[in-house]
């Protein structure tokens, strides 16, 4: 797994949360960083690529997490 220029925990958050959370805290990085989000909201399987895609961020990786998943979002 690549290393993170920053995290967000966003577990115990139920959608739209995580992703709101997300967008919130990649607005603060340079295009290129890279944002560890921990989530486990069965939903954010769902909408974290598709909110990547329509933003125009890379999701680099989705993994298991114990009992959340991480996404490493490239920001675009």
């Amino acid at each position: 797994m690549q290393s993170p220029d920053a995290e967000l925990d966003a577990r115990g958050l139920l959608c739209p949360l995580p992703v709101l959370k997300a967008r919130k805290r990649l607005q603060g990085l340079a295009p290129g960083m890279v944002l560890r989000v921990l989530a486990d909201d069965p939903a954010a399987i769902i909408d974290m690529p598709h909110f990547c895609a329509e933003a125009g961020h890379r999701l680099i990786e989705m993994a298991d997490a114990g009992r959340a998943q991480a996404y490493l979002i490239r920001k675009g």
